[in-house]
């Protein structure tokens, strides 16, 4: 993933409306994996649309200092 937080954005414009898998630090030892669309960034976060069947809520936020510190990380899916 790139260096700069301007530059995570300007990649994940680019990969709007894809599927991405995010794997998420959820505190000592634990992860949370999650699947869904990438549907909108913003200055300071990026939205993604969850599956309804597989997860409790409709969308996610994350700041790119997330995905900067590895907090977050990304894997955008093939279709």
């Amino acid at each position: 993933m790139p260096i700069t937080i301007a530059s995570i954005k300007q990649n994940l414009d680019g990969h709007l409306g894809k599927e991405i898998r995010l794997t998420a630090q959820a505190g000592r030892k634990k992860t949370t994996e999650r699947k869904g669309i990438l549907s909108e960034t913003y200055p300071a976060v990026f939205i993604v649309e969850l599956n309804q069947e597989e997860n409790a809520f409709e969308r996610v936020s994350y700041s790119y200092t997330d995905v900067l510190t590895q907090t977050v990380e990304l894997e955008f899916l093939n279709n």
